[in-house]
């Protein structure tokens, strides 16, 4: 299963296993390195500028972060925890759902899961060609005609690669790795030691002010979710590392650690970034704004190095991204959750139906964002809206599991104290409802126009199988609500009540 995520980009396990050798080799040292590799993606070369384009101000970005580095870190838990009370459930964090609320709930976290990675291909190929446009104007904002052709010919080529049997090298993973440290690390002392953040411009404004048109707080905090949930997608992925530690005792402590790593650098980044430009000032940057930021402190020299660390980081990113989004439901059909067409492969073991319907779909919301202007954070949007779901569900899952005490009895201690996990599933599923309830009504609209295919596949796979397609009344209630709610979303669209793009 395709399940780590390395930094902004997905490797395969197999590979993890390759490059790591067979043995559990990871010190403490190298699991908490791999954690925060794992984890650091391409959002923090953005976040910054969006939330900002959202209206959040200095005191609300601090908010927004304060609750998703609470909220990721109980849910990074319930992952560690999951896995330790049952590791049985192999299949991906979907398979938590299905454990939990039945085969149509576990049906529509596989899904959800799929097309959160595959939309995350969409917003990385807009991003990727957006930073080739501060070298080559012509792809512009990595919207227009040329680079939605290129990042179409780009997408269709990972197609033929991966179906010939390629899968992403270690070496390529070094390379993204340092290719989006260094920008960081450059950012960071540049602005510190350079003395470009001013206080002064980092407490201007601190709130905003709504007589000055900014939202109102609740609204700024609410606007800082996507982003934030962005930066930590991947997150998940990281209790795969927790097999190959030296020492078991060394996985707790490295997965606090390499998160705490994580949250300071994301903190470092948004605190420095409000110091060195006003709110207004960040929401008029170009994608990746980090290059703007960068490029106000030292000149042009540092937009140019943020941006080849971009494009070097998702060039070597959407060939995992790829394989992931394939692998998704690929791995969901050999187990039964998604129809028997899905696991179609080829001779080199390529998922080949799925991976052709999968980039057939990116094509598809290429085109989309050429016609409709649309941005790479118009499709991370949708992405983070789409995986809120299976996050949600899995927190669920381990508040069931830890609540009956389910596993920890015969866990021999490895899946912790019974009343720390009964509070990281509480904060985890309390954290799932913010992300769902801050997303508001209308991408919760969009959500449910995505989900609602999911149905058909559903039940064609229930058929083939001979069974019922709705086994539980419940099952029936859902299916049923989320087709109206997919009905109303599309005619409020035709109607310009809600403008997705």
């Amino acid at each position: 299963m395709l399940c780590f995520l390395l930094g902004g980009k997905i490797m395969n396990e197999s590979n993890l296993s390759t490059s790591q050798g067979s043995d559990q080799s990871l010190s403490f040292t190298k699991l908490t390195a791999m954690i925060i590799g794992s984890t650091i993606g391409g959002g923090i070369f953005t976040t910054a500028g969006d939330m900002a384009a959202l209206g959040a101000h200095t005191g609300s970005v601090l908010v927004g972060w304060a609750i998703c580095g609470v909220g990721m870190f109980c849910l990074m838990m319930c992952f560690f925890g999951l896995n330790k009370v049952r590791p049985d459930l192999t299949n991906g964090i979907y398979s938590y759902a299905k454990e939990g609320f039945g085969e149509f709930v576990g049906f529509n976290s596989a899904w959800g899961y799929w097309l959160s990675a595959l939309l995350c291909n969409v917003s990385y190929t807009t991003l990727l060609f957006g930073a080739l446009g501060h070298f080559f104007p012509i792809f512009g904002d990595g919207n227009n005609l040329l680079a939605i052709i290129c990042a179409s010919v780009v997408i269709w080529l990972l197609n033929w690669l991966i179906l010939r049997g390629v899968q992403e090298a270690a070496a390529l993973n070094v390379i993204t790795t340092i290719a989006k440290l260094i920008p960081l690390l450059v950012f960071v002392i540049a602005i510190i030691f350079i003395g470009a953040f001013d206080p002064k411009i980092f407490m201007n404004n601190f709130w905003g002010s709504e007589t000055a048109g900014a939202p109102a707080i609740a609204d700024q905090v609410k606007a800082t979710t996507s982003a934030t949930v962005w930066s930590f997608i991947g997150v998940e992925g990281a209790v795969v590392l927790s097999a190959r530690a030296k020492r078991s005792s060394d996985v707790g402590k490295a997965s606090l650690t390499g998160f705490l790593g994580i949250f300071i650098i994301y903190v470092l980044v948004a605190v420095l970034s409000m110091g060195v430009l006003t709110t207004e000032e960040l929401a008029a940057l170009k994608n990746p704004q980090m290059a703007g930021i960068l490029e106000a402190v030292v000149g042009p020299w540092g937009a140019a190095l943020v941006n080849i660390g971009v494009i070097l980081s998702l060039a070597g990113a959407l060939l995992g991204w790829t394989i992931l989004a394939a692998d998704c439901p690929y791995s969901a059909a050999k187990q039964g959750v998604f129809m028997h067409a899905f696991t179609r492969a080829n001779e080199n073991g390529s998922p080949s139906f799925s991976l052709y319907l999968t980039n057939g779909l990116v094509q598809l919301f290429l085109i989309v964002i050429y016609f409709s202007a649309s941005t790479y954070q118009v499709f991370y949007t949708f992405s983070t809206t789409m995986i809120m779901i299976p996050y949600f569900l899995s927190a669920l899952y381990y508040m069931k599991v830890a609540a009956r005490g389910e596993g920890f009895s015969n866990s021999g201690g490895r899946g912790g104290s019974l009343g720390a996990a009964r509070f990281f599933a509480f904060v985890g599923t309390l954290y799932g409802i913010w992300m769902l309830y801050s997303s508001g009504l209308e991408l919760t609209f969009i959500a449910c126009i995505l989900y609602a295919p999911g149905i058909i596949v559903f039940a064609l796979g229930k058929k083939e199988k001979g069974r019922p397609v709705f086994e539980r009344p419940y099952e029936t209630v859902i299916a049923i609500a989320l087709a109206l709610l997919a009905v109303i979303a599309l005619f409020m669209i035709i109607t310009g009540r809600i403008h997705p793009f």
